[in-house]
């Protein structure tokens, strides 16, 4: 089961994080797909567009598709289905001008706000909330063909145990995350289905263009919307991050990552757009170059990890979209260590600190001094790390909380657990960023 679209998209995203190139375009199915690839696109930092079609059905079997059509008077035909139903060139006429009228409509509705991405030499990743028949996934994936993608990739939640039949030598590759048996709807694998509507489509689509555009110069007493990557220097080094900042930011959130793990996180980079959506600028950033990664000594050396969260808080306090913005830190496994041995460095002025399944027990030499108050988030099935927080807990002067999030296990896999995390940490830094609590979630 999957609380909702987001949750279902977040952890869609992890299992297509081998597709993070410069090349893919993510495609939402509208309408209830679109949220679904909002969630993978933001993981993936791809752009993120809809794929408008509509399956042309027989004249008397609406079900059986005997082709689609898309933007741009694309027109693709199941020759054999037509040739079995002896369909005339008469019917099938009739059929494609009542579909193309709610094709224009929506192209009417989206393209006016949104405009159409190129598809030509790349990846289209086709992104649907769920595969049930798959008659309108097949036609997106023709007409993205016509649109001239070089490669076909079809990504769902949940489907029945035949799709990969089904979808033989129409997709280059599919990838769902589970095909039960008893396969009756789609909305049967969710607790949340609640149908979207064009303007939340319009919405995403909107805000997944802003997040992909170069940052934008403007006015410094009132700065745009900022997404971008960047260098940070940290001694003898470059780091590389991605720094994202809303309209009229609280405050601004330095991650730092677990062992093993980098500014791509799918995890991190979810919580991140939990934290953009409350209003909070984040900077992801990679803590060790790939050359000192290899040192494996280097990812558990907590001095070192905390020593570059510092410079690269440093380096966000001199650029102008957050200058004087009050600075908080989010670390997981290892990385909370590092965030709360940071956060203890004098005059670093750290505004809250929150922990995700993270080994506070690794800077226990400077728990003692952390005056940032602090969140310890746990999963409930985590048990030595649970034991690890409280000790911790214990040890520091400052305001804390340890939360457990039931179910859930050091990776915060299960459904609905990461959600919860996110939520937990936006809460804890809206309230001490100096924002206003957010509204209790449904």
């Amino acid at each position: 089961m999957f609380h909702d679209r987001r949750e279902a998209g977040a952890r869609l995203a992890l299992a297509l994080e081998r597709f993070r190139t410069d090349d893919v375009v993510v495609l939402g199915l509208p309408r209830g797909g679109v949220p679904v690839a909002f969630e993978v696109a933001t993981a993936l930092h791809a752009p993120l567009d809809v794929i408008l079609v509509r399956k042309l059905g027989l004249p008397f079997q609406h079900e059986l598709a005997m082709g689609a059509i898309g933007e741009d008077g694309v027109r693709v035909l199941n020759d054999e289905v037509c040739r079995s139903a002896q369909v005339t060139d008469e019917e099938i006429e009739r059929v494609e001008a009542s579909e193309r009228v709610e094709l224009t409509r929506r192209a009417t509705l989206f393209r006016s706000r949104v405009p159409r991405l190129e598809l030509d030499g790349r990846t289209a990743l086709i992104v649907d909330d769920g595969i049930a028949t798959g008659s309108t996934a097949r036609a997106a994936c023709q007409v993205a063909r016509a649109h001239g993608a070089r490669r076909i990739v079809l990504a769902a939640p949940v489907a029945p145990l035949e799709t990969e039949r089904r979808f033989a030598g129409v997709v280059d590759e599919l990838v769902t995350l589970d095909t039960p048996s008893g396969f009756l709807a789609v909305g049967q694998f969710y607790v949340d289905f609640t149908q979207v509507s064009d303007d939340t489509v319009l919405e995403l689509l909107e805000r997944a263009r802003r997040a992909t555009a170069p940052a934008a110069a403007g006015d410094p007493d009132d700065p745009p919307l900022v997404s971008a990557d960047v260098e940070i220097p940290s001694g003898a080094v470059v780091l590389h991050g991605h720094l994202e900042v809303p309209e009229q930011p609280l405050g601004l959130v330095a991650f730092a990552h677990g062992s093993g793990s980098s500014r791509h996180s799918p995890r991190n980079r979810y919580v991140a757009s939990v934290l953009n959506e409350a209003g909070i600028g984040t900077l992801l950033f990679d803590l060790l170059t790939p050359d000192e990664e290899l040192e494996r000594a280097n990812v558990f050396d907590v001095e070192l990890l905390s020593a570059r969260l510092v410079d690269a808080t440093r380096w966000a306090r001199n650029q102008v979209p957050v200058t004087d913005l009050p600075v908080g830190y989010f670390g997981a496994s290892t990385g909370a260590a590092a965030a709360l041995w940071a956060a203890a460095e004098p005059d670093n002025d750290i505004a809250a600190v929150v922990s995700r399944g993270g080994r506070p027990d690794l800077a226990d030499r400077r728990l003692g001094t952390v005056h940032a108050p602090t969140l310890l988030i746990v999963g409930g099935y985590d048990d030595v790390v649970l034991r690890l927080n409280r000790g911790a807990a214990a040890l520091l002067p400052c305001e804390h909380e340890v939360v457990v999030v039931p179910g859930a296990t050091h990776l915060f896999e299960e459904p609905g657990t990461l959600r919860q995390a996110a939520d937990l940490a936006a809460g804890w830094f809206r309230r001490h960023l100096g924002g206003p609590a957010l509204p209790a979630q449904q």
